[in-house]
């Protein structure tokens, strides 16, 4: 048969070059099944054996280790078909179809090229001509046979990887946190610092309800985070770092922390290009869901609750959406909904001297269609009205509830005590040990001990923030206010109130307490006033009307009450610096906050449109000097004779001591009688008639 082969390879074969086309599936076959390689180059004596010399026969070996199931990262393999194409081959020598193809498509075309180029296909079994149809239909049969082959393969693997997962005995990568023991048992770290880290991380999550939450409290109070060095010469060690919110989402995704084995999560799609698509697939589609394997940090309920939180959280929209407390001093954060269209509002701040003020707004519309939000609504007054309420109704279950967050914080407190005594003891150990390794060292290998110099400087380092974080953290604790007893709160409403606005109680308490009590509140603006719905927890309803907070170059104004005052003193008064002098013993302030004066005085009575002490004394049937002279038929120096002598009663209206005067009967028998005395008496006679 060989014989009969050789026949097929002709001269013009010969002129061109031959084309050994070399690999091994994996990396491990090529360093463990030695002899598939050396059979692989064997066949180039069988090339020189048909005519080919060595120096025209080209191996390709550069696909080593990769799979044949695709061509799309096998560079050697698409050279070979580039080649064949160009008519540079006379023949491509394979040990076997599979060497060269996994995939019939890629086979075929293989085929069909060397068929337009004349190129002739050799194996262990023969040469083939793919000009020829029954060397053609052969070919196709064995590529089709390749396939099927690994298709087999394949299965057989999966279907005992499948049967091994559904007795959950199949060992797979374990997240950090667990060991496998050497009998195969899984337990959790025998590191007491790495298991205190998940548990205070759960239970945070639990209390804080937000992922993002528990990175904060993590890194702010300098907590590092244990993790798993994935690749490199020190794969699988522990490494201490800061927390992430992605490990954080990970860690609360991933079943295995409640004990639970799970197989066939994803799934692994091949793609044109030859890249792979994983998709995750829902829970119902798992191949394994086995609780209850091994020793978890949380129980499957735990797990499902905090699934629901983080399912909750991830929510956009929607009217049971509740997001968890956040900062900022927003009361309604998540329980505001628009009396309007339905919809949830959101949150924006702006500041109005050196306090954040919320705004709740209702836009989603307004963002998706571009059109002029639904309605704003300031929530300074809300928020007070909200707080009023909360402490007014509040029951001993949601007095209970503060209390809990009070022993929370408590507990808080020791957890973050105890991992940082956990972290200064382990950084303790690392710098010992580091000093001992430099110790040991030769002093003449400089080299070595440089180096580890520089990583007994590290250990310290480390120690002295470990050490700096814990004196932190005490130091905090020292200044913090704590209730002091629980019968005082149960027995004290007032208490509550003190708690309340305590500096140290922070915004997150406050939105815990009002989640508690309420269920949603519904916000209406109307043209003085904010119509607010307040739905309880248990389905009760209150109706309540705000007032709508004056603007911010409305609380710059000067108050009604003021201005009341000044008309008031205005009846009885003339000096505006005696008017300024009275308002600010009395405390009272302009707009601005500052003391008034003369110059305030007088802007405002021209501002406020109020009547002046003139037009007062006006209206009363005041006269000035000249109209006294013409209706008493004498000089206007004899009326300001008078009132230098103050003869007569007059009233000053400015601080210019500028007068208006009374007018009465006894006038013109003053002036009758005034002629006849003696100029010495006429003063004397009659000041009983001075103001």
């Amino acid at each position: 048969m060989r014989e009969q082969s050789n026949f097929k390879v002709t001269a013009s074969h010969l002129k061109r070059d031959a084309y050994l086309y070399i690999r091994q599936s994996t990396i491990k076959q090529v360093f463990e099944n030695t002899e598939s390689t050396k059979r692989q180059y064997a066949l180039r004596e069988r090339a020189v054996s048909i005519g080919w010399p060595l120096d025209k026969i080209k191996i390709i070996d550069t696909d080593q280790g990769h799979s044949g199931t695709s061509s799309a990262d096998r560079i050697g393999f698409q050279k070979l078909v580039a080649d064949v194409g160009l008519g540079k081959v006379g023949i491509v020598l394979g040990l076997e179809v599979s060497r060269l193809a996994r995939n019939s498509s890629d086979w075929h075309r293989l085929i069909e090229i060397c068929a337009l180029t004349d190129t002739l296909i050799l194996d262990e079994d023969g040469i083939y001509d793919p000009c020829k149809f029954n060397d053609r239909m052969l070919l196709g049969l064995k590529g089709t046979m390749s396939e099927a082959e690994i298709h087999v393969i394949c299965d057989r693997l999966q279907g005992g990887l499948i049967n091994k997962a559904k007795r959950a005995e199949l060992e797979i990568p374990l997240p950090c946190g667990f060991v496998y023991l050497e009998n195969g048992k899984i337990v959790l770290d025998p590191d007491q610092q790495v298991q205190k880290c998940f548990h205070e991380l759960f239970r945070m999550f639990r209390q804080l309800g937000s992922a993002t939450s528990v990175v904060k409290f993590f890194n702010n109070n300098g907590i590092k985070f244990p993790g798993k060095i994935q690749t490199g010469p020190y794969k699988g060690l522990l490494k201490w770092g800061r927390l992430t919110h992605s490990r954080t989402l990970r860690i609360l995704h991933n079943p295995r922390y409640a004990g639970v084995f799970a197989f066939g999560k994803s799934h692994t799609q091949k793609l044109p290009s030859g890249k792979s698509l994983t998709k995750r697939l829902p829970r119902e589609e798992w191949i394994v869901f086995m609780p209850n394997v091994h020793t978890g940090y949380i129980s499957l309920a735990d797990f499902e609750e905090n699934k629901k939180i983080l399912t909750r959280n991830a929510e956009a929209i929607g009217i049971n959406h509740r997001a968890p407390p956040r900062e900022g001093p927003a009361l309604l954060q998540g329980l505001a909904v628009c009396g309007r269209c339905g919809k949830k509002m959101t949150i924006r701040y702006h500041v109005r001297g050196e306090k954040k003020i919320p705004d709740y707004l209702c836009q989603t519309k307004g963002i998706e269609y571009a059109i002029p939000i639904c309605q704003s609504i300031c929530g300074a007054n809300i928020d007070i009205f909200i707080s009023k309420i909360c402490i007014e109704r509040m029951s001993p279950e949601a007095i209970e509830m503060v209390l809990n967050i009070e022993e929370n914080l408590k507990k808080n407190r020791k957890e973050i005590e105890v991992l940082l005594k956990k972290t200064i003891q382990s950084a303790k150990y690392e710098s010992e040990l580091a000093h001992r390794r430099y110790l040991q060292v030769d002093p003449d290998n400089r080299l070595v001990a440089a180096t580890l110099e520089t990583s007994w400087n590290a250990a310290l380092k480390a120690l002295a923030e470990a050490e700096a974080n814990y004196q932190k953290h005490k130091e905090q604790i020292e200044k913090e206010i704590e209730v002091n007893s629980k019968n005082d709160v149960f027995a004290l409403p007032n208490n509550l109130k003190k708690i309340w606005e305590n500096e140290h109680t922070t915004d997150k308490d406050r939105k815990r307490i009002i989640q508690f009590l309420i269920e949603d509140v519904t916000l209406l603006k109307k043209k003085k006033k904010i119509l607010t719905k307040i739905r309880f927890k248990g389905g009760k309803t209150e109706i309540h009307n705000i007032d709508i907070p004056p603007a911010g170059w409305a609380k710059l104004r000067t108050s009604d009450e003021v201005v009341r005052n000044i008309d008031n003193l205005l009846e009885k008064h003339s000096s505006s610096k005696e008017m300024a002098q009275i308002l600010n013993d009395q405390h009272l302030t302009t707009g601005k906050g500052k003391k008034f004066n003369h110059w305030t005085i007088t802007r405002l009575i021209l501002k406020k449109s109020l009547k002046t002490r003139y037009q007062r004394l006006r209206k009363a049937g005041m006269l000035t000097a000249s109209e006294m002279a013409k209706k008493y038929k004498v000089s206007i120096n004899t009326i300001r004779n008078w009132y230098r002598k103050k003869l007569i009663r007059f009233h000053y209206y400015n601080d210019r001591h500028q007068a208006l005067y009374e007018s009465c009967n006894q006038i013109p028998i003053m002036i009758k009688n005034s002629w006849r005395l003696p100029l010495s008496n006429r003063s004397s006679k009659h000041t009983g008639g001075a103001v």
